[in-house]
């Protein structure tokens, strides 16, 4: 018998990035997590949620109809999980600031002191508690980097953001106390107001004022996903607790740089962020599945990382016991699951995300081709029939392996036709340049289409259908691209245009490593083109 570290032990699962998870999936999804013994989730939602007196709120977004949260809180409740809300009261409401429709001081930051905006978090706090049975509540407020820098300025002068987010905070948590609430927030905006923008420092003294600006009610949860070293955790621990004693520790399972997780990755980072929590006594802890950029990665996907992390959480490093329990719960062996990393995993690197960037790179702006690993596209080959192997040995999560096979098929080909292309254009070698827009390019576009079909068939059966417009126009581009740039080669190799001038520019570093080393880079637009979207 394993002794129990935690008194909470959940997942929070990003809702706001397009992906939102259809009822039937969450369904599907939430009696895994507790098998693997988590007795929490946390849907995050934005706007994502069906809000009284705002139909803007969600508009064309996918948007959680009041019954539908409650038919998925009733639903968590009988097999044992309780389903906390994950909401936004300061900032990160970027996708509902188009419509004009909110006070805003600047960018996607609430406009604090003006009560249209603690009109709007009554109706949060009205709607949430209507649909969840739980009295805890995660009210956000993270990341409002310009807080008091906008409308806030020009009505009232300078003031410290510290001091801004606390009396922005008393009213909100007095809001939530009105509706029974125990507010959680994420504690960065305490930290950044002092460190120069920063949230991470070692063991320090807390400024007295910043101190003083937490509300003895509001539980402080400290997110982390980026240490591999127990003493950070340490030391960010002890800092908290100079704000509270109320401390959550939020850690991540990275699948938010594209359409491949980062398990391994995971693992490496969390695994010491457990140990700290152990010793330092923190016993509420839970896993966030964030989606930047798109929400590509799905959520099934991260699994072998949960039931390790589980485990661990509990005391069990039993590797043996865990790859059992892990067979037993999802019905794939641990080793073949963790797999799914491979299409990230040129020269044995666990933290980049070729995969995504070489995917949209263009042929002719192709300033990411000074990343390009020489070989990488025989690398693909080797892992697309790896992902197809287990893809045929499981029917229950085959559909995600076949989706990262058949991009593994599309980078075989297209991870280095940027290159081979630039090359050929500098010798001045028609010859291969018409060859490839012949053979490749078309193969390339070929595998395009292919991938978007399964990546659709994914998509939809996982997600609410809206969010999959995003996807359509960014596959659907680059695959119009790989056309025009085949067509505009063609066009040069028959001597009908004189030169290609993308391809007359010299490629500058990038990324701050060496040429031919891959990196992090999780920005469509920025990779896609180096022009304006």
């Amino acid at each position: 018998m394993t002794k129990k570290f935690y008194d909470t032990l959940g997942v929070m699962i990003d809702m706001s990035r397009n992906s939102v998870m259809s009822v039937d999936a969450l369904k599907r999804f939430l009696p895994i997590l507790k098998k693997m013994g988590y007795n929490c989730a946390m849907l995050y939602t934005e706007d994502t949620y069906e809000l009284e007196g705002e139909p803007y709120f969600g508009y064309m977004r996918g948007r959680y109809s009041k019954n539908e949260l409650k038919e998925l809180d009733m639903f968590a409740a009988s097999i044992g999980i309780e389903l906390i809300p994950c909401i936004q009261t300061l900032a990160h409401l970027n996708a509902n600031v188009r419509w004009g429709k909110l006070p805003i001081d600047c960018g996607d930051i609430l406009l604090v002191d003006d009560e249209r905006t603690y009109t709007l978090i009554d109706r949060m706090f009205s709607t949430m508690s209507e649909c969840f049975a739980s009295k805890r509540i995660h009210i956000g407020m993270d990341e409002a980097h310009m807080l008091g820098r906008g409308a806030f300025l020009d009505r009232h002068g300078y003031e410290k953001a510290a001091t801004i987010i606390g009396r922005h905070l008393k009213k909100v948590s007095a809001i939530a106390e009105s509706y029974g609430y125990q507010p959680m927030m994420w504690s960065d905006m305490f930290f950044r107001s002092w460190n120069n923008g920063s949230y991470y420092i070692g063991k320090t003294e807390i400024p007295e004022y910043v101190k003083n600006a937490v509300p003895k009610n509001v539980a402080q949860v400290y997110w982390d996903y980026y240490h591999d070293n127990e003493s950070e955790y340490d030391d960010m621990i002890f800092n908290h607790r100079q704000l509270t004693d109320k401390i959550w520790f939020a850690g991540g399972v990275w699948g938010w740089t594209g359409f491949i997780p980062h398990n391994q990755r995971s693992i490496d980072m969390m695994l010491p962020a457990l140990r700290s929590c152990r010793k330092n006594g923190i016993r509420n802890i839970i896993f966030t599945l964030w989606g930047d950029n798109g929400g590509e990665c799905p959520h099934f996907s991260r699994l072998p990382a949960l039931c390790f992390l589980a485990e661990y959480a509990k005391g069990n490093e039993n590797m043996t016991e865990i790859k059992n329990k892990f067979r037993r719960i999802t019905g794939v062996d641990f080793d073949d699951f963790m797999k799914i990393d491979l299409p990230n995993r040129l020269g044995g690197k666990k933290q980049q995300n070729p995969s995504k960037y070489m995917l949209f790179s263009d042929y002719f702006n192709d300033f990411l081709d000074y990343n390009v690993e020489n070989g990488a596209g025989k690398k693909y080959a080797e892992y697309a029939v790896i992902l197809k192997e287990v893809a045929r040995k499981t029917t229950k999560y085959g559909y995600i392996f076949d989706t990262a096979a058949k991009l593994c098929d599309v980078l075989e080909l297209k991870y280095e036709l940027g290159v081979k292309t630039r090359e050929a254009y500098e010798k001045g070698d028609k010859k291969t340049l018409e060859q490839l827009a012949k053979e490749d390019y078309k193969a390339v576009e070929k595998r395009l289409r292919i991938f978007r079909d399964a990546f659709e068939k994914q998509w939809f059966r996982d997600n609410k259908t809206c969010g999959f417009d995003v996807q359509d126009l960014r596959l659907g581009g680059i695959i119009q691209r790989t056309q025009s740039c085949g067509k505009r080669i063609k066009e040069y190799a028959a001597g009908k245009i004189d030169r290609i001038e993308e391809l007359e520019e010299k490629l500058l570093p990038f990324g701050g490593v060496a040429q031919g080393e891959t990196i992090e880079f999780n920005n469509y637009e920025r990779s896609a083109s180096t022009n304006v979207f």
